[in-house]
């Protein structure tokens, strides 16, 4: 629930900063980008800080090589995302980008889910409809 709620309070305070005169913030798209690398750099963080990169290292499904090389990849990914999605000509690529590693994310947390492992924090279907929102922000900036 994190990284959404640092999605809405980010993107909402990046608005207002549009709002209050920082011309690039003065749109939606524009203040959803900056959201999402907020939300990004969290999520990262989680790849390689203890007790969450155990966790994300469970939830890698058994028919994948390596879970830990994987856990630090897809970090190291989010981390080159979110920082691509901050410099505007990179943007709509890194979002592109995040939007395909979210797809290719999901698979770990239908395997979380149905074997109660890693982390917990809810049932499928909230992390399926979670997972389409963070899909739909990163269609915000695509589109933008």
């Amino acid at each position: 629930m994190a990284p959404f709620i640092v999605l809405v309070v980010v993107t909402l305070i990046a608005r207002i900063a549009g709002f209050a005169g920082v011309e690039w913030l003065d749109s939606l798209p524009h203040a959803v980008t900056v959201g999402l690398a907020a939300m990004f750099l969290l999520t990262a963080s989680a790849h390689f800080l203890e007790p969450r990169r155990s966790a994300l290292i469970e939830m890698v499904p058994p028919k994948l090589p390596n879970p830990t090389a994987l856990v630090t990849l897809t970090g190291v990914l989010e981390i080159a995302g979110a920082i691509g999605l901050l410099i505007p000509p990179t943007s709509t690529l890194a979002a592109a980008c995040l939007f395909v590693l979210l797809l290719a994310l999901f698979p770990a947390n239908v395997h979380a889910a149905q074997s109660d492992s890693g982390i917990k924090t809810m049932p499928l279907p909230a992390r399926a409809a979670l997972q389409v929102l963070f899909l739909a922000a990163c269609a915000v900036v695509i589109v933008g």
